[in-house]
């Protein structure tokens, strides 16, 4: 990885000075051959900005027609550009890695299979790569970005466009649930699931978990979450197996709350700065609220998948007996048609659900 007190001295050298946001710049030399520390080849030159269409904010039927105005894609120079733009460089504290990548783009908005008229929350835009694609789908963006430089970036790439509103603020301290049932109010509905946002977001690694948990249960506003995530968590979050280390409380918590999905691979070439570790587009299909696993409490369910874990190589019966006596605990897991020296990870979430409501009294 190109060491960060290094870049703003690279992005100087490889680039041209940026006199207006909407102005179209031609390098007077070729950009530099493919540096491997950048992590992707330099692609064909696009601007970094350009003029979106002003869209209403009005819910349209359709998928083919009016999705927007035909843009370039975001790449290699126009992210360099972007940056060098605002005196920026990729800060390891925010977790910043950016896509350099179109294709990757369509392929998030495709997973979300994001349309005309939606309204897609998106985390951590950047230099508006990922909104641009959202945008000229026909997307209604709100955008919630921590570092106020980046926000200015994008709000003053798409200053021609109603359809995009950025708040900068820390996604994990905001009142999210808020903002976005106050957008959702504001838009006129054109079906039975257009009061249904989206989360479309290439999010920063070292906030993914805190993300999940805050974005899952919100299936009365979201009905896809699609996130480009470090790829080890994303198995981690959709493929557990039982009985392995990988098997966590946050296993049982995603199964609970939507269902998931691995949708590809992302190389770490596709980023800059390039990360150690490669990513992945994930997809949590979110279950509405009467499609939880019937259990009289979330709260007291989820203390008791946690205490389980706490001991994850005690039996149930020992790690689980602040809730009842082992006995009860070896009855239980009889019932539910599981050995009595069972551990945490033998159980599936359906197992734990029916656990709790056995030996709980909520």
């Amino acid at each position: 990885m190109t060491p960060m007190n290094s870049a703003p001295l690279l992005l100087r050298q490889s680039l041209p000075p940026i006199s207006s946001p909407f102005e179209t710049l031609k390098p007077k030399t070729p950009l530099p051959v493919h540096n491997s520390t950048l992590g992707a080849r330099t692609l064909a030159y696009s601007p970094c900005y350009m003029r979106v269409c002003t869209g209403k904010t009005t819910r349209r039927s359709g998928s083919g027609s009016g999705r927007g105005s035909r843009r370039n894609p975001d790449d290699y120079h126009a992210t360099l550009t972007a940056l060098n733009s605002k005196g920026r460089f990729p800060r390891k504290s925010l977790g910043q890695h950016y896509m350099l990548d179109s294709e990757i783009n369509d392929e998030l908005t495709a997973a979300a299979d994001v349309g005309e008229g939606d309204v897609v929350l998106e985390i951590g835009p950047g230099t508006g790569s990922l909104t641009n694609t959202l945008i000229s789908a026909g997307a209604v963006v709100l955008a919630i970005e921590k570092d106020s430089h980046m926000a200015t970036l994008v709000s003053e790439r798409f200053m021609q466009t109603d359809r995009l509103k950025v708040l900068n603020e820390d996604f994990v301290k905001c009142h999210i649930h808020s903002h976005m049932s106050s957008l959702l109010g504001s838009i006129e509905p054109s079906g039975p699931n257009s009061r249904l946002a989206k989360v479309v977001a290439n999010i920063p690694f070292n906030i993914s978990t805190d993300v999940v948990k805050q974005l899952l249960p919100m299936g009365d506003i979201f009905s896809e979450v699609v996130l480009l995530l470090q790829e080890e968590a994303a198995l981690r979050l959709v493929e557990p197996s039982l009985q392995t280390s990988e098997y966590r409380p946050i296993s049982i918590f995603v199964n609970f709350y939507s269902d998931p999905e691995f949708i590809m691979k992302v190389p770490r070439t596709k980023f800059f700065p390039q990360p150690n570790v490669d990513a992945a587009v994930v997809k949590f299909k979110l279950k509405q609220p009467v499609d939880y696993p019937p259990v009289s409490s979330t709260k007291s369910f989820f203390s008791m998948v946690n205490s389980a874990f706490n001991g994850k190589r005690k039996m149930l019966r020992r790690s689980l007996q602040h809730i009842c006596t082992p006995m009860e605990i070896e009855n239980a897991l009889g019932t539910v048609g599981r050995p009595a020296t069972s551990r945490p990870e033998e159980l599936s979430t359906d197992d734990f659900v029916k656990l709790h409501n056995l030996i709980t009294k909520v």
